[in-house]
């Protein structure tokens, strides 16, 4: 399976060092890979994927905002990866290949080909879901167990809490902080009345720690049952993603429990400045990674 192999690449060549930074040398790799291979995106470009992300994702920081404004960094990272997919789906009408691109690019419906910008709005949120968000749970999630030893060991001893402990590292990180949306109607909350027309902010890290939902939710638990979190939104606004996500995140932390013999942070932790994601730049490590097939 992709996601396996991608990830017990990722890992190898991790284990080749003694120490570096999980973002850069593991959950970047992993996801930029992933969704790289799944779209047929050739390996030279990747990199210009992960800028991208970054500056649609967070232009406020100043690591990524290379224009006068965020907005204009935003826009322009936008433009640049539309006129790269525009370029890239016209060579898969061409000559499909096996990749979703050319799935997308030749697809139709009511017999009739994608507009040019719902077909490049679908391979922006593809790039930006399926990388940024994913990445920054995965990191996250490390962090959490760094942090929580205790719930790294029955991790390590218990292959079968792999998939509630995703479900927790998401509940926990969420990494999307915020969306806006529009009341449809009037609505009372808790003795206020939200108006028809009116934007609401939605905050997930909130929701996701609510006491009338999880009991004790400020504990990060790999075992909580249930764990009805919203990280990944709800209803008509669930992540297209989800799935992916859960898949990618599954499989990092089955084979970490399994190969990381060892792991400490060895600096500071550098967040993205963002209102928008929990992004994680840095997060320097020492660690000891076993062969695979020692694990």
């Amino acid at each position: 399976e992709k996601v396996a192999r991608v990830t017990r690449e990722v890992l190898d060549a991790a284990a080749e060092h003694s120490d570096g930074d999980f973002v850069r040398d593991v959950s970047a790799k992993i996801t930029i890979a992933v969704i790289a291979e799944m779209l047929g995106v050739p390996r030279p470009d990747w990199e210009k994927l992960f800028r991208w992300t970054n500056e649609i994702i967070a232009p406020q920081d100043p690591e990524f905002q290379h224009a006068a404004t965020p907005k204009e960094t935003s826009d322009q990272a936008r433009d640049d990866l539309f006129l790269y997919f525009n370029d890239l789906a016209t060579q898969r009408r061409a000559a499909p290949a096996d990749d979703i691109v050319s799935i997308v690019a030749n697809g139709q419906v009511n017999r009739a080909p994608l507009q040019p910008v719902e077909l490049l709005s679908y391979f922006l949120l593809l790039v930006v879901a399926g990388n940024e968000t994913t990445r920054n749970a995965m990191t996250g999630g490390m962090l959490a167990l760094l942090e929580n030893p205790a719930e790294w060991d029955k991790l390590r001893w218990d292959g079968g809490l792999v998939e509630g402990a995703v479900e927790e590292i998401v509940r926990w990180t969420t990494p999307v902080i915020q969306f806006a949306r529009t009341a449809t109607a009037d609505y009372e909350l808790r003795g206020k009345t939200i108006r028809k027309g009116e934007s609401v902010c939605l905050f997930y890290a909130s929701g996701n720690r609510d006491e009338e939902v999880f009991a004790d939710p400020f504990a990060f638990r790999v075992d909580r049952d249930p764990n009805p979190h919203i990280g990944f939104g709800m209803g008509e606004h669930v992540c297209l993603g989800a799935h992916l996500a859960r898949l990618e995140l599954r499989h990092a932390f089955a084979q970490l429990r399994k190969r990381l013999v060892r792991c400490e942070l060895t600096g500071a932790v550098e967040r993205v400045r963002s209102s928008f994601v929990g992004g994680i730049k840095r997060a320097p490590m020492r660690w000891e990674i076993r062969p695979a097939d020692c694990a």
